[in-house]
């Protein structure tokens, strides 16, 4: 029941859009419309969906189906190859419309925004009308094929649970008065945060319900998740504001930033993986740049697909998502900070060139090039000696011209055969960035 401390008012919503992928190519294409239609990285079996239309759904198949299972599943399904630039401006022309209502006040994700309810605003019928009102501001702003599921919560983190209780086209509003019980009937994986490793460890535990969960007092969610972690989410998960409402722990600096391709089969060989590797480098250098950031290592993940003779030989292995029994290897470079492409280049070349030769290392299929250790622009000292060449200049230079006319206009000979290959590809998690006429 409310109380004067927690009266019964919301303070967010959580807007989350469905199945926004698909939902964008069926407004874009009328003819998809009604009909199973899917998202993927690449027109290969071997690959997975990224998205599912929600008639996709009703079938089974969903985020992470192999492509070829769909297929089985669904003979007559509508295999789209996404396109990050659509959707990163559908995001923006729907985070507009939604501005039209109620201040955005955070962007998780490429599909979700969260709005701050102020004043009256919290008062739960005037939320459900502002919730209404953003529904239908993205319908006739954006799209009537553009549905979303929105939470009410006194909190971030209950919203973000309330907007994922009800899909297609929800609207929930979790209350301190309902709370709380108004979850109990969740599974542990229903709570953002709560992925399979943690609920393998909660069930170590003894944990293994929701009931189970909330049960435990704030000394005892403090142990089971054995960090302040378990003391916010006690609070979250009855109503309460922490000070920071249920937002992720935000690390005080981004760590690292970096591109990886699951290779198309013309480019399934050495030469090929080493010029989309060149290609990611070449971008991922460009956004370190446009970022204001230096680097301090890189490191080459480089995953090979193996035969089923090869399959029974190796002891330990790992299956990719795309259901492809590999091998892999990885290797970081470490040097003094830079942030132009050459100096880059020679140390993913100096890390490729130490990859393994074996037989089970001849059929890469996927490429991953991350550069880590980012220092700020304005926390590095100046160089007492400078870079040779002239190569910070060199790489300005070429950043002017791919700005203007796209990011692949001007590039070093080594990525020429993927020049066209390994486009940006779709991140939820990742807010697109326009950078002159690319998004990354």
């Amino acid at each position: 029941m409310a109380d004067a401390a927690h009266p019964d008012l919301f303070g967010f919503l959580h807007i989350d859009l469905n199945s926004f992928f698909a939902s964008v190519e069926q407004h874009l294409h009328p003819e998809y419309r009604g009909k199973p239609t899917a998202v993927v990285p690449t027109m290969a079996d071997t690959t997975c969906c990224i998205a599912a239309s929600y008639e996709a759904k009703a079938l089974g198949i969903k985020t992470g189906t192999r492509v070829g299972d769909a297929k089985k599943i669904c003979p007559e399904i509508i295999l789209v190859s996404g396109d990050h630039a659509e959707y990163a401006k559908f995001s923006q022309d729907i985070a507009k419309a939604v501005e039209g209502v109620c201040p955005v006040a955070h962007t998780p994700s490429i599909d979700e925004m969260v709005c701050q309810l102020m004043g009256r605003e919290r008062q739960p019928p005037n939320a459900r009308r502002i919730a209404l009102a953003i529904k239908e501001a993205i319908k006739t702003d954006v799209g009537e094929t553009l549905r979303c599921s929105i939470g009410m919560a006194p909190n971030r983190y209950l919203a973000k649970i309330a907007s994922d209780m009800q899909k297609p086209d929800g609207l929930i509003g979790l209350l301190p008065s309902q709370l709380p019980r108004a979850i109990a009937h969740l599974e542990l994986r229903d709570l953002p945060g709560i992925g399979a490793r943690t609920e393998i460890r909660l069930k170590a535990k003894g944990i293994h319900t929701m009931p189970e969960l909330l049960a435990l007092d704030r000394n005892g969610m403090h142990k089971l998740m054995d960090s302040v972690w378990g003391d916010r989410m006690y609070h979250w998960l009855r109503g309460h504001d922490t000070g920071d409402n249920g937002a992720p722990v935000a690390s005080d600096l981004q760590k690292s930033l970096g591109h990886s391709h699951v290779l198309a089969p013309e480019h399934r060989s050495q030469e090929g993986a080493w010029a989309v590797a060149h290609k990611l480098l070449h971008k991922a250098a460009m956004r370190l740049r446009m970022e204001k950031f230096y680097t301090g290592s890189l490191a080459v993940t480089i995953k090979y697909a193996l035969t089923r003779e090869e399959t029974a030989l190796v002891a330990k292995l790992k299956k990719h998502t795309s259901g492809i029994q590999h091998a892999g290897w990885g290797m970081e470079a470490r040097f003094r900070p830079c942030q132009d492409t050459l100096s880059l280049l020679e140390a993913l070349q100096g890390c490729w060139k130490q990859r393994p030769q074996e037989d089970l290392h001849q059929k890469p299929f996927f490429v991953g090039v991350t550069l880590r250790n980012l220092i700020p622009e304005d926390e590095m000292q100046t160089m007492l000696f400078e870079e040779p060449g002239n190569r910070s200049q060199l790489s300005a230079t070429m950043d002017k011209l791919n700005l203007k006319y796209g990011h692949t206009t001007l590039h070093f000979a080594g990525m020429l055969t993927a020049k066209d290959s390994a486009p940006t590809r779709i991140a939820f998690t990742q807010i697109p960035v326009q950078y002159g006429t690319d998004w990354m």
